[in-house]
């Protein structure tokens, strides 16, 4: 199977991300690429589906594997190919976007090239919905090509840890399969004990899973859901006073309640209150 959907390079605006190229690999044992540096201007990512390949990394040869990934910023040294006995099944993408350098690289998108994914049937369903829709409106519709664009990138920033950490005891389960709980229980006192012991992991390395996969922290998405709550207590009953629906919200104390809310909102839950009428 060989998939090679290509585009020509766009101007940027209004899009924060376009892919220059998109596709899929499969039984191809002769698959290889040899790049020096600064030929390559794109951003390249590559997923493994299955099969294997090599990725070489400062004259170290890496084994990739289903779940394995590897992603490379523009103009570096690239070489990678498939194993000839087991060849890979591989999704890749190269794309470009003025934003993206400084965006990833906050991210922590350069500390390593080679890159093992949590759960890949995701991003891989985002990569086929991609190249679907580049097979078929081609470049009749840039800006879902955008938005699909930045679904295999955000997901793949979701759910990806460097390889060089892949071998360490992994939890059972990931950040991601955690949240409907958090959500759910988010009104009760909240403890990071508790949730980091639901992923045998220590507290440290919870809030660092956390803002890897949700760029932000545990309380802050807490927060996020209490206030959520609060939004909808506040207009379902408008009689409730503030102060119970702050107990109902996780938050014993009316004033601090009334703080959060307004550093989040903009105003006061009494003020949102009258900004949606009767």
């Amino acid at each position: 199977m060989r998939i090679h959907c290509s585009f020509p390079t766009m101007e940027l605006s209004p899009y924060l991300i376009l892919p220059e190229s998109v596709g899929r690999y499969a039984e191809m044992p002769d698959h290889e690429a040899v790049r020096a540096s600064g030929t390559l201007p794109y951003f390249n990512l590559h997923v493994v589906a299955s099969g294997e390949g090599y990725v070489e990394e400062d004259g170290e040869r890496r084994l990739l594997q289903a779940g394995d990934a590897f992603f490379y910023f523009p103009n570096r040294p690239q070489r990678y190919y498939s194993c000839t006995d087991e060849p890979w099944d591989v999704y890749w993408i190269h794309f470009y976007g003025q934003l993206l350098p400084e965006l990833l690289t906050g991210q922590g998108l350069r500390s390593s090239i080679v890159w093992s994914i949590h759960r890949p049937e995701r991003l891989l369903d985002n990569f086929e919905a991609l190249i679907g829709e580049a097979q078929g409106s081609k470049l009749l519709r840039p800006s879902v090509l955008s938005t699909l664009t930045y679904g295999v990138l955000a997901e793949f920033m979701a759910e990806a840890v460097p390889y060089r950490t892949r071998k360490s005891p992994a939890p059972v389960i990931g950040i991601a399969d955690l949240l409907p709980a958090l959500q759910d229980a988010a009104c009760e006192p909240f403890s990071l004990e508790r949730w980091a012991s639901e992923l045998d992991v220590s507290v440290h390395y919870f809030c660092k899973l956390f803002r890897r996969t949700m760029q932000m922290s545990p309380m802050d998405f807490v927060t996020l859901c209490r206030i959520r709550r609060a939004k909808q207590l506040l207009l379902d009953d408008r009689d409730q006073p503030v102060q119970r629906v702050a107990e109902a919200c996780g938050y014993p104390s009316a004033s601090y309640f009334i703080k959060r809310f307004k550093e989040k909102e903009g105003v006061t839950p009494a003020a949102y209150r009258l900004l949606h009428g009767r």
